[in-house]
């Protein structure tokens, strides 16, 4: 049964092994979660432009692939909140850590000298993500593919602290505001996710317009797309 504030729409019942807190097709019957979905331009419209300006910059194509592959993030969770279908889902979630391996090889990669490539990292993060899709695929367990992606995350958060505490010192701004933004996104997805359903009984109090301002998931989406564009600035 669907939780209370659901709606039928264009795309039918849910088939994710994920549901989040936003009431499905409140706001348009073509859109299952609206301010989950229209939240993820913060992942396709900058990266975008930073990857023209990479491009056009002449900077190592590392730097073009993580502006794409976090813009394929945005548009793979566009899709998954859109219509809450599996296939979606996974067009989502993969990526996520499709991206976040790029992000660890560019972070690893910034003290070279030389426009080269270090295949052997390349194949460790290749081969994390072929087995990971692998496993995920098989077991469909959304905590498994959370906590891959947290590995990861984790990953590029130390090595990133690593970096402006005793490489660029002069970094720590930009870093620390990064990974700032970030944690808040972390913070408000899961009050969203703890806080369902009183969040839920609230925003049937509130006009439409200023209950969408506690759309948590929708904000950790603003949030972590904002912080790991920053991060690759960084």
């Amino acid at each position: 049964m669907a939780p209370a504030g659901d709606r039928e729409g264009y795309w039918g019942p849910p088939t994710s092994t994920l549901e989040w807190c936003e009431e499905n097709y409140a706001v348009s019957y073509y859109i299952a979660e609206f301010w989950n979905t229209v939240s993820n331009l913060i992942f396709i419209l900058p990266p975008i432009y930073g990857a023209i300006q990479t491009y056009k910059d002449g900077l190592e194509k590392r730097y073009l692939a993580a502006y794409l592959c976090l813009t394929a993030v945005g548009l793979g969770s566009w899709c998954f909140h859109m219509t809450l279908k599996y296939e979606m889902q996974l067009l989502d979630e993969l990526p996520m850590i499709y991206s976040c391996c790029v992000f660890v090889y560019c972070l690893y990669e910034c003290f070279k000298y030389k426009n080269t490539v270090n295949y052997a990292l390349l194949f460790l993060l290749i081969t994390y993500s072929v087995v990971v899709s692998i496993v995920y695929l098989d077991l469909k367990e959304p905590v498994f593919h959370q906590i891959m992606y947290g590995t990861l995350v984790s990953i590029i958060v130390l090595r990133s602290v690593y970096i402006v505490l005793w490489v660029y010192p002069w970094l720590r701004g930009l870093g620390y505001t990064s990974l700032t933004v970030f944690l808040m996104g972390f913070f408000l997805w899961n009050v969203d996710n703890i806080f369902c359903d009183k969040l839920r009984a609230l925003r049937e109090k509130m006009p439409p317009v200023v209950g969408a301002v506690t759309q948590f998931h929708a904000w950790w989406h603003i949030l972590t797309g904002l912080g790991s564009y920053l991060h690759i600035l960084l």
